[in-house]
């Protein structure tokens, strides 16, 4: 195998999800296409390094001080969406249900990783709380050991703010079969029930 090929498996095997074979065939798949795609390929993946950065309110993405969704006026700036990560935002984006502003921890407490506290976002969340006008804050963290350990904490440390603390409901999944769902899942969807009609 030539080394320049051997070279971009290698450094594509160390992407999240790829493995050798899709590392493979990827790197064939770019051997084949025209060299402008190549080049573009990779000034995208320099442009990504050199222009991308974190939101100076919420930690998101962007190329500027302020993510759009920080500058989006139409936004309700009263209500606040915490999430572990960038992926969990743009996944509740997705929904177009939502309509407030994120903050976005970078991860969630997990003492076995060595991420405590000071290694999420909570300071930079408990100072925009300090200085907005936050009504809500809702913890959308994820529904595993970490997740749950997460929203806890932040229970605990955001209590003594004059907002209203809520949980994302968790539960059964469009499609699903009662009969199917862990004993967890539906005693989540029963405690998180609402009235209807």
């Amino acid at each position: 195998m030539p080394a320049a090929l051997a070279a971009l498996i290698e450094q594509l095997v160390r992407l999240p999800g790829i493995g050798p074979k899709t590392a493979q065939r990827l790197a064939f798949h770019v051997l084949k296409e025209p060299r402008d795609a190549a080049a573009a390929l990779a000034d995208a993946l320099i442009a990504l390094k050199d222009r991308t950065r974190l939101c100076q309110r919420c930690f998101n993405l962007c190329e500027s001080e302020l993510c759009g969704i920080c500058l989006d006026g139409r936004r309700d700036g009263s209500v606040l969406c915490v999430v572990e990560e960038i992926n969990d935002l743009l996944a509740i984006e997705k929904t177009r249900e939502f309509r407030g502003l994120y903050h976005v921890l970078g991860g969630s407490l997990s003492p076995l990783d060595g991420r405590g506290p000071e290694q999420i976002r909570v300071k930079e969340l408990q100072a925009r709380l300090e200085a907005s006008s936050v009504h809500e804050v809702i913890l959308a963290t994820n529904p595993n050991v970490e997740g749950e350990a997460t929203a806890l904490y932040l229970l605990r440390v955001l209590k003594p703010f004059p907002v209203r603390l809520t949980r994302i409901a968790r539960g059964l999944p469009m499609g699903g079969d009662l009969e199917y769902a862990d004993e967890a899942t539906l005693a989540r969807a029963l405690e998180g029930r609402r009235e209807i009609g």
